[in-house]
């Protein structure tokens, strides 16, 4: 069984879910605040797993400069860019855009790790990321008047922001990927980037004072869910991509995590009750032929 390539599409699956739970406190907290409140509750849930398991000691003093450099790019700039998108442009579009993190992390590979994929399973990329755009960009019918799909502000500004963490995501992605392969536990790891992602936060709110504190106050409820997104996407999504990133390519590791937008459809359709055009799920049957693809190369 490819268990790290199972890992990346359980991952995916987890940030697909964590969209949707993560849309109404995205709006009620502002993107920065939400961002910064769900980093600390998860660093607390990861610091203590690691410290009852032990684990810290996986990650040699030599690691612990691209960890947090890993954390600082892909956690702190790419989670903080994505949810800005999500509130601009829906989770919908957020995702699609989002999901351009494979084809840059196919590309970073390359050039930098001397990562060789064959033929297959470039194909299977391919295919994947096709089916993502597809399923995405048809994913609305005319009838759809749901929020989600509302766009607040520029739509140009909005995918520029997503485009941004998407390659934010590579990097930090590029970065822990030595890290991973030598051998280091994927929560520690995990709890490592969210803490130097947690520290940059609380520099840049006494930095600059009100401006990123919540644009409204955090509530019993909104807590709990912004608690549960954290722990699907955070303690869960990024635990699992780390774990495939140990075994796996970064290329083929970071298009399954990319289904996510594939995997969404569905919940959207439960969400708002507004089932997603044909194309939409076309776009899904080739995004999971182009996984078939990269399991059995």
């Amino acid at each position: 069984m490819p268990v790290h390539e199972m890992a990346a599409v359980a991952a995916a699956a987890c940030w697909a879910l964590s969209g949707i739970v993560s849309a109404a406190p995205v709006a009620h907290l502002g993107p920065v605040a939400f961002t910064r409140i769900r980093m600390a509750m998860v660093l607390v849930l990861l610091a203590a797993w690691v410290a009852l398991a032990g684990s810290w000691r996986s990650i040699a003093p030599d690691q612990l400069a691209p960890v947090v450099l890993s954390g600082i790019i892909g956690v702190f700039v790419g989670d903080t860019m994505l949810f800005m998108a999500l509130n601009r442009i829906g989770p919908r579009r957020s995702s699609i855009v989002f999901s351009m993190h494979a084809p840059i992390s196919v590309m970073l590979g390359w050039l930098v790790l001397d990562e060789v994929l064959t033929a297959q399973e470039t194909a299977g990329i391919g295919i994947v990321v096709a089916g993502v755009v597809l399923a995405i960009v048809f994913g609305k019918r005319r009838s759809q008047l749901h929020q989600w799909e509302s766009i607040k502000g520029s739509l140009a500004v909005g995918v520029a922001i997503g485009l941004g963490a998407a390659l934010c995501q590579a990097i930090g992605s590029l970065i822990a990927r030595p890290v991973m392969a030598a051998g280091a536990d994927p929560v520690a790891v995990s709890a490592l980037r969210v803490a130097a992602a947690v520290a940059c936060f609380y520099v840049a709110l006494w930095a600059t004072g009100d401006r990123l504190k919540p644009a409204a106050p955090l509530t019993a409820s909104v807590a709990v869910v912004t608690a549960f997104s954290g722990v699907l996407a955070m303690a869960l999504g990024m635990t699992l991509v780390l774990f495939a990133l140990s075994g796996g390519e970064v290329g083929i590791v970071s298009t399954l995590s990319a289904m996510a937008p594939v995997l969404i459809l569905p919940l959207i359709w439960w969400r708002t009750r507004e089932m997603p055009a044909p194309a939409a799920w076309l776009g899904a049957l080739l995004a999971t032929a182009g996984m078939a693809l990269i399991f059995i190369a």
